[in-house]
């Protein structure tokens, strides 16, 4: 289990955060969704132990950070690191063995070549397939989905679901709907900073018709499309 209380962040005099409550439990998977902007990501570093924060952040593993995988919206690579040598590197930070790289290698990445050459799709796909390797505990996905061929979206929300089946505690963000509906059992809206709503699965459709009211409205009508 991840306990946060009572946590803020600024950045400077903007807060960024104010006041998060909020519980996550082993074998389930939660989507928190969100204008950019909303505060999702700097919730996501605080978790991961990047960012200063007031407040308190807990869980029954010790040490959290050494058993969390965090998947970055837009994921760093060296300039001179291939694919494989990139997987070995995460997996020693955390005395892991790889195993056939090869035969993991599900998403068929070239990996003799740079990272840095992959495409932004490729490039999420790598640094995924390195923090399922490392066999953590908890996994912190930001934005799995976006920039990803469809494929891959299918494996991505099994591999979700079969880190649900494992045990392991899941924390995705994600701007496409149907994705957190099919591999959620929680879906929390955050905006400005603030957790305004918490629903469970049998009201994601009522959620969904809310968010769209909320966010198109009548703005279509107004583009006056003929």
């Amino acid at each position: 289990m991840i306990r946060i209380e009572n946590l803020s962040k600024n950045y400077g005099p903007k807060q960024v955060l104010k006041n998060i409550n909020l519980s996550f439990d082993k074998g389930q998977v939660y989507g928190i969704i969100g204008e950019n902007g909303s505060g999702k990501t700097t919730l996501f570093r605080c978790i991961a132990g990047l960012e200063k924060y007031s407040g308190t952040i807990s869980s029954d593993i010790d040490k959290l950070k050494n058993h969390l995988g965090l998947l970055l919206t837009e994921p760093f690579f060296f300039s001179k690191i291939t694919g494989r040598e990139y997987i070995r590197l995460l997996c020693n930070a955390r005395n892991k063995n790889t195993g056939n790289i090869d035969e993991r290698n599900i998403f068929d990445l070239p990996l003799n070549q740079y990272a840095s050459t992959y495409s932004t799709g490729m490039k999420k796909k790598l640094a995924l397939t390195a923090i399922l390797m490392q066999d953590n505990e908890c996994f912190i996905l930001d934005e799995p989905f976006n920039g990803v061929d469809i494929q891959s979206n299918i494996i991505i929300e099994d591999i979700i679901h079969k880190l649900k089946d494992l045990g392991k505690t899941v924390i995705i963000s994600s701007h496409i709907f149907s994705t957190l509906s099919n591999t959620c059992d929680e879906i929390h809206l955050l905006k400005n900073g603030e957790f305004l709503k918490k629903t469970f699965k049998d009201n994601f459709i009522t959620l969904e018709a809310e968010m769209k009211e909320i966010t198109i409205g009548n703005k279509i009508e107004k583009l006056g499309l003929k």
